[in-house]
């Protein structure tokens, strides 16, 4: 996200926007949303503290979370710039995001709710699933959907975790997986061992992620 806000920024708001806190979501309605405070100065009402989310609960591609970011990317500088529009998808919003579209091949969106952008995970065909399975020194059992790109980083990382006691790599297309967001940081689904033990067993597994990414 700081990536492609960074890129965005200058790109298309000449870097005038200041990096906000950036943050990923769990909602199953927005896939972006940006928030901040209106607090009072001795000039006047002023808008700080900027938040933008985006919501990785649904399997979307790269380019239809760029769109979202820059869909919110807009309401920023209007808020920035306090600008005054006529609705909160109003003239100067349309007018930007008509721009970007026309002039630069983006396909944003008036609306960046779930049921008008994109389709629940459920809806779509299941996709084979790079899992990462976890136990804990506490015994507790951990499951992951891995982003393939970021799966040797984390195996660098999780060698040097004390709390892991070991892990396994699998490929597999069960059902169980299809809620799963597909992440990018080391975080995880506590499940039970009997669910653990099941979904190893189903699966193509792997002590080391190259021999299943090489696969």
């Amino acid at each position: 996200m700081k990536q492609w806000f960074d890129t965005f920024n200058q790109t298309y708001f000449q870097g005038a926007l200041p990096q906000p806190a950036l943050q990923l979501s769990q909602s199953r309605t927005r896939l972006g949303t940006l928030s901040y405070k209106r607090v009072r100065t001795w000039k006047g009402m002023k808008n700080e503290s900027y938040t933008l989310r985006l919501s990785n609960y649904y399997d979307l591609s790269e380019r239809e979370y760029q769109n979202t970011l820059l869909h919110e990317m807009i309401h920023y500088v209007i808020a920035y710039k306090g600008w005054k529009d006529t609705s909160a998808h109003g003239q100067i919003f349309r007018s930007i995001m008509q721009e970007l579209n026309t002039k630069y091949g983006w396909e944003i969106n008036i609306s960046a709710k779930q049921s008008e952008v994109g389709e629940p995970a459920t809806d779509r065909p299941l996709q084979e699933r790079l899992i990462l399975a976890l136990e804990l020194q506490t015994g507790e059992r951990m499951l992951s959907a891995i982003n393939p790109g970021y799966a040797l980083m984390f195996e660098k990382q999780l060698v040097t975790i004390r709390e892991v006691k070991t892990f396994f790599w699998l490929r597999t297309f069960d059902d169980y997986f299809r809620d799963f967001p597909v992440v990018r940081s080391l975080r995880g689904r506590k499940v039970s061992v009997d669910e653990y033990n099941r979904i190893i067993q189903s699966a193509t597994t792997a002590s080391h992620v190259r021999d299943l990414l090489d696969g």
